[in-house]
């Protein structure tokens, strides 16, 4: 039986959670301070320790970080899950740096504390080997690179849990399909699969698309409207180019994470939703929290596991495997079976750059396909159809490198400091009004001087 130690000087709060555990089927210990924490961590050899933030009037949170330090002096690997009130989550953020594993918020909800839990216990039982029953979701995604069958393991593994996973990697590398095997192989597959793609909600949008709203809660509101979040409970919600969010709205997306909770715009009660979060990006996200661009707490609270898939130029061994799998698509989808491909086709594809990754791999040979007609296809067939920009002549990036945004975003930047961020050359150099221009820099969070 797993044992879980309770750190906390609130006498109730250690009975509660040790009563809720032990009805889960854990065995619990705790104490009341850190002044018996090597004591209680060499008697009890816990499994994981929820840890308070404050142990006496003191509500700084330096007692919890100096007690996760000394825990970490005595045991590297235990799971720590630290708890705090909302107004501390920047220390529980401080917290994950210095090692914890997670966090949960005061006052807690019992389900969400033993999802979390058994979450965390899961990610630290040792893996097993398990027997190939067939045909899963994850098996759409090929590939013989050592480092992503370890990655595939890895997302099979966690698919049974509630961890929310981050998704990192280029554009056409396949995030989606990745996050979708997660999500049909986990005990939620039954639930919904919702899609939500950060960068193309607008700013004033964003509560109602999100969270929903009431009848009459703003002027166009002439009906009541489900928001994403209502639409995905019990199921998974997919928050796609994360990395695009603005600001002021990751704010908001923090605390539905944080809380499990949102209230729909025009309503003021707060409604209950149960998800599981898989977010995705093509950027540093890392390097945007250290820049301001992107919020650190919720940088942790998206990413207890970090998945990046590879760019298609380091497989090139599986750029075969790839190919075979594309024409049988297409025969199915087409009534195209029995095209062939020439190898020589196949080796002049491998030295290509691909900047737009499987999903360009995949477009070149469809098109190829279905424009030539032929049932066996040359070199010749393909390279009409290849798009390699050489972005230093045209000025252009390389097909598939960036989408229609991020272009805008490159080109606004440019103009700005051509122009010293004067807001009237640069709308003018663009061929935007001011009002549009204004509009995509507060779109883009990109800084100007007005």
């Amino acid at each position: 039986m797993q044992k879980i130690l309770i750190i906390d000087d609130d006498h109730s709060v250690c009975f509660s959670i040790s009563l809720l555990l032990k009805r889960a089927g854990f065995a619990t210990a705790f104490i009341h301070n850190p002044k018996g924490l090597n004591q209680a961590i060499q008697r009890e050899q816990p499994d994981l320790i929820l840890l308070d933030m404050n142990f006496t009037i003191d509500t700084s949170g330096k007692q919890g970080l100096k007690a996760l330090d000394q825990i970490r002096t005595i045991d590297q690997q235990v799971p720590i899950i630290l708890m705090t009130g909302w107004a501390t989550v920047e220390l529980a953020v401080k917290g994950m740096k210095k090692g914890a594993t997670d966090f949960i918020a005061k006052p807690w909800d019992n389900k969400q504390l033993l999802n979390t839990v058994r979450t965390i216990l899961t990610l630290k039982a040792p893996q097993q080997s398990t027997v190939d029953t067939g045909m899963t979701d994850f098996d759409r995604i090929i590939g013989s690179k050592h480092s992503l069958k370890k990655l595939m393991e890895t997302a099979r593994r966690i698919s049974q849990t509630d961890a929310s996973v981050l998704i990192l990697g280029e554009s056409g590398t396949g995030k989606e399909l990745l996050a979708e095997a997660i999500h049909q192989e986990s005990q939620r597959s039954n639930q919904p699969f919702i899609r939500v793609n950060m960068g193309g909600i607008p700013v004033n949008l964003f509560e109602s698309e999100m969270f929903g709203h009431k009848k009459g809660a703003f002027t166009d509101a002439s009906t009541d409207r489900e928001g994403r979040f209502a639409a995905a409970d019990g199921g998974t919600i997919f928050l796609d180019e994360i990395g695009d969010l603005p600001l002021e709205s990751q704010v908001k997306l923090l605390r539905v994470l944080q809380e499990q909770t949102f209230e729909p715009v025009g309503s003021s009660k707060p409604q209950k939703v149960n998800v599981r979060v898989i977010s995705a990006t093509n950027k540093n996200l890392e390097a945007m929290v250290t820049s301001g661009e992107f919020r650190e707490d919720l940088y942790y609270r998206i990413n207890l596991i970090k998945l990046e898939l590879p760019p298609l130029r380091q497989r090139i061994q599986d750029m075969p495997i790839l190919v075979e799998t594309f024409l049988k698509k297409l025969g199915q989808n087409y009534g195209k079976q029995g095209v062939q491909i020439d190898e020589s086709a196949v080796n002049w594809m491998q030295r290509q750059r691909f900047p737009g990754n499987i999903r360009q791999l995949k477009n070149l040979i469809e098109r190829t396909v279905l424009m030539s007609g032929k049932d066996r296809l040359s070199l010749s067939d393909f390279k009409p159809y290849y798009q390699d920009f050489d972005s230093q002549q045209t000025g252009l990036p390389e097909v598939g490198t960036l989408s229609i945004e991020e272009m805008e975003v490159q080109m606004i930047r440019k103009a700005l400091d051509f122009h010293q961020k004067n807001i009237s050359l640069t709308a003018k150099s663009l061929g935007l009004t001011r009002s549009a221009l204004y509009r995509r820099l507060q779109k883009y969070q990109i800084p100007y001087d007005d």
